[in-house]
C-alpha cells in the first residue's frame, strides 16, 4: 500500500471540505476557496466524527498504486493552502537588477532594455522587500504559486561565473572559474 496514500488527511479549524459527484472536492478555509475533479476511480471518504478524510483504491494495479500518493497529496496540499497558504521567496543579484510594485504587478529590470512586467494572476500576491532585491510570491493554490516562481525565476536565470540573475532563496548556484588568462610569454 502506499505509505503517503494511506495517511489520512486531518482537517484544521475553519477548514471544510464537500466532496461532491464524480470525486469533485471543494475545500473552503480562512484564506479562501479551491476546487478540484480528482480521479474517478479514486475513492474518498470523509468521516463525520473526527473529520479526517481517507484516500483508497479499487485495486494493486500500478496506475491505481500511482494515483493514490498522488491524490491524497494534492487534496493535503488543497487543505495546508487554504489554512496557511504557500510562498516562495526569491532572490535578485546584478548590479542594477531590481524589482518594485506597480499596483498588484511585479516590474523588474533585469539588465535587459526594457522592464519585464508579471501580471498578477487571480490568487497571487507580490511582495518585494530589501530594497527590490528579495520577491516573495504568495498564495493558497500550491501549484500556481510554484508554477509563478518558475516563470520569474526564467526571466533571467542565475549564471554561474558571478552569480547575477534571479535564483530562490535556498538555491546554491555552483560557480565557475573565469578565463586563467593568458600562460606564458
Amino acid at each position: 500500500m502506499s505509505r503517503i496514500g494511506k495517511l489520512p488527511v486531518e482537517l484544521p479549524l475553519g477548514v471544510s471540505v464537500t466532496l461532491g459527484n464524480e470525486n469533485f472536492v471543494q475545500v473552503k478555509g480562512p484564506r479562501g476557496t479551491l476546487e478540484r475533479i480528482f480521479h474517478p476511480e479514486m475513492v474518498l471518504e470523509q468521516e463525520q466524527d473526527n473529520g479526517t478524510i481517507h484516500v483508497r483504491r479499487p485495486s494493486d494495479e500500478p496506475r491505481h498504486r500511482a494515483l493514490h500518493g498522488l491524490t491524497r497529496s494534492l487534496l493535503f496540499n488543497m487543505v495546508t493552502g487554504v489554512a496557511s497558504g504557500y510562498e516562495k521567496e526569491l532572490m535578485i543579484e546584478g548590479t542594477g537588477y531590481r524589482a518594485e510594485l506597480e499596483g498588484r504587478d511585479l516590474v523588474m529590470q533585469l539588465g535587459y532594455s526594457h522592464p519585464i512586467r508579471f501580471v498578477a494572476q487571480p490568487g497571487i500576491e507580490f511582495t518585494v522587500e530589501d530594497r527590490g532585491k528579495r520577491v516573495i510570491v504568495r498564495g493558497i493554490d500550491k501549484e500556481l504559486v510554484g508554477q509563478v516562481a518558475v516563470r520569474i525565476r526564467s526571466a533571467r536565470p542565475p549564471e554561474p561565473y558571478k552569480g547575477k540573475g534571479v535564483r530562490y532563496s535556498d538555491e546554491r548556484i555552483r560557480r565557475k572559474a573565469g578565463k586563467a588568462g593568458k600562460v606564458g610569454g
